[in-house]
């Protein structure tokens, strides 16, 4: 299929009297070239799925359609709707536009099939969403997360042990699957620019190690990480039995948790699931 002709995606926004909305947590991306790469990182989408969450008037929707992804794009302002509509229009039958807050649609139900996530996530609802993403059942319902993020939140996903960013987040993303920074993205890319720079994260998912139940992972790291200028013995110390699997697998109770590794956190996890 060839892409159609579109109208430069200035002349979109001008013509539907759209600006970004700092409630919603909008910036727009209008560089072709940069959602053009942003598109290609999840590999080759020929006639993939692929869930786009927060598209606006639709940039990376274009790229996504242009390397001939079927795209489903939940939207939440009903401002980008008409946009998005003359979209659909372009690409018949390649892209369903659903008017809504993802937080509160039941996204796995509209796939048959395992779709790439892609997408430039609104700033306020961002790690909410990839949370819910990484506590889903094991292999998850997607077959990747493509995100861009606040660069500070992508540093936290990707953070390795040891360091300031290492933290819940980082254990939660890596535990059983892998994260990478694909690529930054400067703040002067948006319209209109934000304080802060942002990446792009990709994450795949891989094996989830056995015995080990997320809910009580999520207990450990919680209390290790919500005092993580204390040592072991005393982050852990209201969690039953978190002491006793420390000693277990040798890790001293003297060590803080930004020393502990995921993979020694998934260690105790399993000894408490």
């Amino acid at each position: 299929m060839t892409a159609p002709e579109l109208p430069p995606l200035r002349d979109v926004i001008a013509r539907h009297g759209l600006s970004a909305s700092k409630a919603l947590g909008q910036n727009f991306l209008f560089d072709a070239q940069l959602l053009a790469r942003i598109a290609r990182i999840p590999g080759d989408l020929t006639d993939a799925e692929v869930l786009e969450v927060g598209p606006g008037p639709g940039g990376l929707t274009r790229a996504l359609l242009a390397q001939g992804a079927r795209v489903t794009a939940i939207e939440r302002d009903r401002r980008c709707i008409p946009a998005l509509a003359e979209l659909e229009a372009a690409y018949p039958g390649k892209l369903r536009v659903i008017e809504g807050d993802a937080t509160e649609i039941n996204a796995q139900a509209l796939f048959e099939g395992a779709p790439n996530i892609v997408s430039n996530l609104p700033y306020n609802v961002g790690t909410a969403l990839l949370i819910g993403w990484l506590s889903a059942e094991w292999l998850p319902w997607w077959k990747s997360l493509t995100l861009m993020f606040q660069r500070e939140v992508a540093e936290r996903i990707v953070a390795p042990v040891g360091g300031d960013a290492y933290g819940r987040l980082a254990v939660l993303a890596q535990w059983r699957s892998t994260a990478k920074i694909a690529m930054p993205v400067h703040r002067s890319a948006f319209t209109p620019p934000p304080k802060v720079m942002s990446a792009v994260v990709h994450i795949t998912p891989t094996d989830a190690p056995e015995g080990v139940a997320l809910p009580v992972l999520e207990r450990v790291t919680a209390a290790a990480f919500g005092q993580r200028r204390k040592m072991l013995r005393q982050s852990l110390r209201g969690v039953p039995g978190a002491l006793e699997a420390l000693e277990a697998e040798g890790i001293e109770a003297t060590r803080r948790a930004e020393t502990v590794s995921v993979a020694e956190f998934v260690a105790v996890a399993k000894r408490l699931s």
